[in-house]
């Protein structure tokens, strides 16, 4: 027998025979065709119970014919795929199916009249009306405790890379860590009660200490992570250099993390944007124009959707402008998003070729 011939067998029998690459759409479309049929034979209605035995017949099926082709440990391959697949899918599909109602629905009313003046004296039952006022309230509200949050975060994550050492570190980090699964509804209460104490009144301005106690947790674990993720070897060649330590934080370390730093804060800003809970309690929510955040009850657009969607019924004027806010909403996180993609790759330190 030749060498060619040799080699060959060898690696026909290390290799086996292989699935075609259109292999796994064949069995995703025969899927979705045999869970509809199925469905529908037994009187199933629900889309989702059609995903659900689609995924199933689809994970079964690859195991089943990998390995009769292919192997065993290529068919455990596979089936590891797939699972990967249809976690995946059952992750965008829901997220997918809310973008698209909430697009559908919220642009009915949405246009400039509706971002450009409140409700003023607008009944929730009656056409008109917008959330001006509500977008005034939640600029404000969110740029106060981002404005507090973000230096006490920040330097609170550099003191526990940097600095942070023995019992006070291991406190700060058990406190953080705590306050990272606070409940939002505790910490609009916890100012709640501080305004009882201190009889003061309803403001844009506790609704944002509020979202402060939410915020911080968030940003101070996120920088962290990033400034662990500078190589040491960074800071020890600008230390060698005769840098002092805060010169090289400053100068070295924070300009190398501040991609990740920058997402980490615009990840907790969109999480704070969305609260309903302390601005209920806090800003108790007002349909007139209210520019001073220090005085007097404020909108917000979280406390506006949840306010109309509650006077709706589930249909209505009403109903179109909670889903036109949330649309709102949810293109205001977008483009906070967007810009700290942008801001994060302004900033990110350039290396040369």
């Amino acid at each position: 027998m030749s060498t060619t011939a040799i080699n060959n067998k060898h690696r026909g029998s290390l290799q086996g025979d292989r699935l075609p690459k259109w292999f796994p759409w064949a069995l995703a479309a025969g899927s979705v065709a045999v869970s509809i049929g199925l469905s529908l034979a037994t009187g199933i209605d629900s889309k989702i119970q059609w995903g659900l035995i689609a995924a199933i017949l689809f994970v079964i099926g690859t195991f089943v014919i990998a390995g009769r082709v292919e192997g065993s440990r290529q068919a455990k391959d596979r089936i590891a795929t797939s699972l990967v697949w249809v976690a995946f899918l059952l992750a965008v599909v829901p997220l997918a199916s809310l973008i698209w109602a909430t697009i559908e629905r919220g642009t009915k009313v949405l246009d400039g009249y509706f971002l450009s003046h409140s409700m003023g004296v607008v009944a929730d039952t009656e056409p008109g009306g917008g959330i001006y006022a509500a977008i005034i309230g939640t600029l404000e509200q969110v740029g106060i405790a981002t404005l507090i949050a973000v230096p006490i975060g920040v330097l609170t994550a550099i003191y526990l890379v940097e600095y942070g050492r023995g019992n006070l570190a291991r406190a700060v980090t058990f406190f953080v860590d705590v306050m990272t699964g606070i409940p939002s509804i505790v910490a609009g209460l916890f100012i709640l009660s501080l305004l009882l104490i201190f009889k003061l009144g309803f403001s844009g301005f506790a609704g944002a200490l509020a979202l402060t106690i939410l915020m911080m947790p968030v940003v101070v674990r996120s920088t962290e992570e990033m400034l662990k993720l500078v190589p040491n070897e960074l800071r020890e060649a600008s230390l060698a250099l005769g840098i002092p330590k805060w010169r090289t934080i400053l100068k070295v370390v924070l300009p190398t993390a501040i991609g990740g730093i920058t997402t980490g804060i615009m990840l907790a800003v969109a999480r704070i944007a969305g609260e309903t809970a302390p601005v209920l309690l806090l800003v108790f929510g007002n349909p007139f124009i209210n520019n001073n955040p220090f005085e007097g009850a404020q909108a917000s657009l979280p406390l506006y959707i949840y306010q109309q969607f509650k006077n709706s019924a589930g249909s209505g004027a009403a109903y179109d402008r909670a889903w036109a806010a949330a649309l709102t909403l949810i293109a205001f996180v977008m483009i906070l998003n967007l810009a700290a993609r942008g801001i994060a790759r302004w900033k990110a330190p350039k290396t040369g070729r």
